[in-house]
């Protein structure tokens, strides 16, 4: 690959929604939990709850949706239902498992950059090729988690890699504040909720037949918003 195609120094994964179509598992717990405890929730406020702090929407089922558990236990209650979700079917994203090794066929590190905590990661982590990512940060192990830009700097600096020098692939406009804060060039691949044109961000509507060249013209500043209204996936 030449000069103007130069490598990203790194591909910064975030993982419900962009890696894994997780967020039915997610919105199927919110959901469950809310019911158990007697009180509603609606799809738009499950929808706004897409790429945020566990323990962010931990609160808020707490104070909008009625559950009268310690916020740790809301978190744990989530994750619990979702991993069992997980453990039964991994559902990937069209493309990005496919674009996941070919990034690193090419040699270039791959960090999981994730509000899930490490239990959920772990389980993703485990069904792919070892050594798939370099880094795995969660939302359990930064103070701050998306949108603040705390989870991508921090993968940057354990990869050792300049953020501006990265691509990173979300799927909700709390991760894609996250990164672009963090001065990473970021593609969104909308899943559920849709994504308004930003400076620095390149949307499409998939990751099917995208390649490691793409991803060089993101980080380069080459790639053009491709997608002017990306259509939501049902």
């Amino acid at each position: 690959m030449n000069a103007a195609h130069e490598l990203p120094a790194a591909v910064l994964w975030d993982m419900d929604g962009t890696l894994v179509d997780t967020e039915p598992y997610w919105f199927e717990a919110e959901f469950a939990l809310v019911a158990e405890h007697g009180g509603s929730w609606s799809d738009e406020q499950a929808r706004s709850l897409v790429g945020s702090d566990l323990r962010e929407s931990a609160r808020r089922l707490r104070t909008e949706g009625g559950v009268d558990l310690p916020i740790d236990d809301v978190v744990a209650a989530l994750l619990g239902r979702v991993v069992e979700s997980v453990r039964r079917e991994v559902p990937w994203r069209p493309g990005a498992r496919e674009l996941l090794a070919a990034v690193r066929a090419a040699g270039v590190p791959c960090a999981l950059v994730t509000m899930s905590w490490e239990v959920l990661a772990r389980e993703l982590v485990a069904v792919l090729p070892e050594g798939t990512f370099d880094e795995v940060v969660t939302g359990d192990a930064v103070r701050r988690g998306k949108p603040a830009p705390d989870p991508y700097l921090e993968a940057a600096r354990r990869l050792g890699v300049d953020p501006a020098r990265c691509v990173a692939l979300e799927d909700s406009t709390t991760g894609v504040t996250s990164a672009l804060a963090a001065g990473v060039p970021t593609v969104g691949i909308p899943c559920v909720v849709e994504l308004e044109a930003r400076p620095g961000l390149v949307r499409v509507a998939s990751l099917e037949g995208r390649g490691v060249a793409f991803l060089a013209a993101v980080a380069a500043g080459r790639a053009p918003d491709e997608e002017a209204s990306v259509p939501l996936a049902h």
